[in-house]
């Protein structure tokens, strides 16, 4: 709980915080890589950062979580610390490095901040930065006991690779050594790690497919613009990779009621979490209504359509629906939602391009579904659920 003594410093200084935080969190990250460059090895994303979404979630991150304990002085914003917890478990970040960012965001606050940044005022932010710390430290322990194991990557060798739709292999793994293996939930995903061009280690988050016991399956969709698709699609079977537990909180468990109509929304690549959740659906025998809809191009452009097709034909209460811009779909054009009388009661899912997330939850929550009963998943730095808590704090 923030102290009745930095409150007040807190709310008087979070409209500054927020508008320099920009600026800030850039600097840190300069300063901090070049004290300690062998954190890009492995752990943060050289693409990321130059695109800036990286700082930008941080940045979000610190002043919702500012904002919100403001405001809600007995709670934390859970569903953000969760969603942190879980990328920062996935990439294997350890307590030791809570102190690493603290001295470097500090240094980059006070150099942004000048004389504004006195002792009073970064003594506040200090003890909001720990508040933040040790909830995301106690968080990524627990998530860290829960495993089958205690590393954080594994080797793991290609057995399979397959093309689907356009621009997207699906990679089959299996593990290289003896390390357990932990049972994954329908919708988390996991970090592989493999070298750059130029040697240098990249982590990148791909939800898990859904596979064999022993194996884990991944669709990598090819980003021309991107540093890392390219490689992962010119692996070979046989290639060694380095791959974390699985994680994230994007699962059928614990999300309004479980008896409700499901609706699974996706586009392009997104459809990967869906098929997970649809197979931990057949797994268990459900005869939930299940509405599974997906946008795409054309039909040759849609990724694992036959294996989406088959799992729907699975349950007995499923269908599907596809809007595809050309020809062969359900409909034409985009997603239309009202031509899909989804109940205000369903429980939603979301995965694909940002707009097309957008427009889906908007027209949703028109047509009468509480945002809170909407969820989604984003590949990358989540800047989406940042901006939609800061509104709501």
């Amino acid at each position: 709980m923030l102290s009745e003594k930095s409150r007040p410093i807190i709310e008087a200084t979070l409209p500054i915080i927020a508008e320099r935080i920009n600026d800030i969190t850039p600097d840190f990250y300069r300063r901090m890589f070049a004290a300690r460059p062998d954190l890009m090895d492995g752990m943060f994303s050289r693409s990321s950062q130059l695109e800036g979404t990286q700082p930008k979630a941080l940045a979000g991150s610190i002043a919702v979580f500012a904002s919100y304990i403001v405001q809600n002085p007995n709670s934390y914003p859970d569903e953000v610390l969760s969603r942190v917890a879980h990328k920062h478990a996935s990439l294997g970040l350890k307590e030791e490095e809570y102190p690493t960012v603290y001295k470097y965001l500090f240094e980059a606050i006070a150099a942004n901040l000048g004389d504004l940044a006195t002792p009073e005022i970064v003594e506040a932010w200090t003890e909001v930065y720990w508040l933040m710390g040790n909830a995301l430290i106690k968080l990524e322990k627990g998530l860290y006991a829960s495993q089958a194991n205690d590393v954080m990557f594994a080797p793991f060798k290609l057995v399979e690779r397959k093309e689907t739709g356009e621009n997207v292999v699906v990679l089959t793994f299996e593990p290289a050594d003896e390390t357990p293996m932990t049972e994954s939930k329908g919708g988390q995903y996991i970090s592989i790690i493999v070298p750059a061009r130029d040697g240098l280690r990249q982590a990148r988050q791909y939800t898990l497919l859904p596979s064999e016991k022993n194996q884990r399956r991944i669709g990598v969709k090819l980003d021309p613009n991107g540093e890392m698709t390219s490689i992962l699609h010119e692996l070979e079977v046989g290639a060694v990779v380095e791959i974390s537990n699985p994680y994230g909180d994007l699962t059928l468990e614990g999300f309004g009621d479980p008896e409700a109509p499901l609706y699974l929304f996706s586009a392009g690549i997104g459809t990967t979490p869906m098929l997970s959740f649809l197979s931990e659906l057949v797994e268990k025998g459900s005869t939930r209504p299940v509405t599974v809809v997906h946008a795409d191009r054309r039909l040759d452009t849609w990724p694992l359509r036959e294996e989406l097709t088959e799992l729907v034909g699975k349950l007995p209460n499923a269908r599907l629906v596809s809007f595809i811009e050309g020809e062969g779909g359900d409909y034409t054009g985009r997603v239309d939602v009202s031509k899909l009388d989804v109940p205000s009661n369903a429980n939603v899912y979301l995965c694909g391009p940002l707009p097309f997330m957008q427009g889906v939850r908007s027209a949703l929550v028109e047509a009468g579904v509480p945002g809170k009963n909407i969820n989604y998943e984003i590949f990358g730095p989540d800047q989406w659920m940042l901006h939609d808590q800061a509104r709501e704090a």
